[in-house]
């Protein structure tokens, strides 16, 4: 087909509608930004329905081995204008690639873990950068897996796919209800380490080793009580300024390398 310049075009709208969670939901379609983030969804195994493509901005290498992959498994590539493609694309973010994907399935049947598995358990957390980042922080430590407790957004937004730099698609990650989480890792003998505020312990006097999830909640309200019930440990950041806490996704972060840095000296020294 010739190049879609219009922004009044059928397919090119139908395709922005999913920057809508509506849409998303009722389609089981999301936009994934990027070359690198398109790449790292095929290895993870999503599915692509078609890839939106501005030529203007598709030098280097690694867009170059994405066009030859998406080739290869005969993916439909639609090339745009600039005014189509800037209609589509994410901000002011642009590297000429938006790809439509299906949304797979996330369940907590579906994660396979080792036997000592970390964890990283975030509950209802609101903003969709806040989740990629932690994504990317998981992905970065070797954080075994990621479960969405109570999402207030779905997991494949466009934003967190771009936040996560797409790891999302890297790292195995469920979502289900704060409930079901509990009962899940009870089942397995899984201990918790709860972040809260009022934590009673450093965080660095708990113990990650072993199987275990780190429970994180939004930034509005934390943690549900039901966590720090069956914690094994409620532990907080010490904080020397006038604020009470981080970013959720810089405690992630923070809880997740400890974790890495306690599990690599338990094997080291095994």
């Amino acid at each position: 087909m010739g190049i879609i310049t219009s922004t009044a075009n059928p397919r090119l709208k139908e395709a922005v509608r999913l920057r809508g969670r509506r849409e998303r939901d009722e389609t089981g379609l999301t936009l994934i930004d990027g070359v690198r983030e398109t790449m790292r969804a095929m290895s993870g195994g999503a599915v692509l329905r078609e890839v939106f493509v501005l030529p203007d901005l598709l030098p280097g290498p690694a867009a170059s081995a994405l066009l030859e992959r998406l080739g290869e498994e005969r993916i439909p590539i639609v090339e745009l204008g600039r005014e189509a493609f800037e209609k589509l694309a994410y901000g002011d973010r642009l590297d000429g690639v938006v790809a439509v994907s299906e949304t797979p399935p996330r369940t907590l049947e579906e994660l396979i873990l080792p036997l000592e598995p970390l964890i990283g358990v975030v509950e209802g957390v609101e903003k969709p950068g806040n989740l990629g980042a932690i994504l990317r922080s998981a992905d970065g430590a070797g954080v075994n897996a990621i479960i969405v407790a109570d999402p207030t957004t779905d997991l494949f937004n466009p934003n967190i796919i771009r936040a996560s730099i797409g790891t999302v698609f890297a790292i195995p990650v469920a979502v289900a209800s704060s409930g079901d989480v509990l009962t899940w890792l009870k089942l397995r003998d899984i201990a918790i380490i709860a972040a809260r505020v009022d934590g009673s312990a450093d965080y660095t006097m708990a113990d990650y080793t072993g199987a275990v999830a780190i429970a994180l909640g939004s930034e509005a309200r934390g943690l549900s009580d039901a966590w720090g019930e069956l914690a094994r440990a409620s532990v907080k950041l010490p904080m020397f300024g006038v604020a009470d806490s981080l970013n959720v996704s810089a405690t992630a972060a923070v809880l997740f390398y400890e974790a890495r840095r306690q599990r690599s000296t338990v094997a080291t020294r095994g």
